[in-house]
């Protein structure tokens, strides 16, 4: 599967995006679609997800502000991203992940990069 990231751009502190990740095949069958990010010289963190049954999920620090959604038909995940902050700035990944068997597929798209100005 191909997943392209978009949306991104350059936004004022208090500002609001929205990222897209459209994938090349039908995001059902999934188990999982995420939206994680990477700053420079940080960890790779993760941001939401949302499951093939629908349910959303959010790290603590990240309730709040950045809600998961998609639309099935369009095989298009989204990240709303309210009230930005400078800490926001990093690159968002889509991923995609499937249970196979005992093990767990995942793919990658090549990111969007966010920066948030103060």
């Amino acid at each position: 599967v191909q997943l392209q990231a978009s949306g991104g751009g350059l936004v004022q502190a208090g500002g609001s995006l929205r990222l897209s990740c459209e994938a090349s095949e039908t995001i059902l069958k999934f188990n999982t679609m995420s939206w994680y990010r990477q700053a420079p010289g940080k960890q790779r963190e993760s941001v939401a997800a949302i499951t093939d049954g629908g349910i959303t999920y959010y790290p603590d620090s990240m309730k709040g502000r950045f809600t998961i959604s998609r639309d099935s038909a369009k095989n298009v995940v989204y990240l709303q991203m309210n009230n930005l902050k400078p800490e926001d700035t990093a690159v968002y990944l889509c991923n995609a992940a499937q249970i196979v068997g005992r093990t767990v597929e995942g793919y990658w798209g090549q990111g969007t990069l966010v920066t948030v100005s103060s």
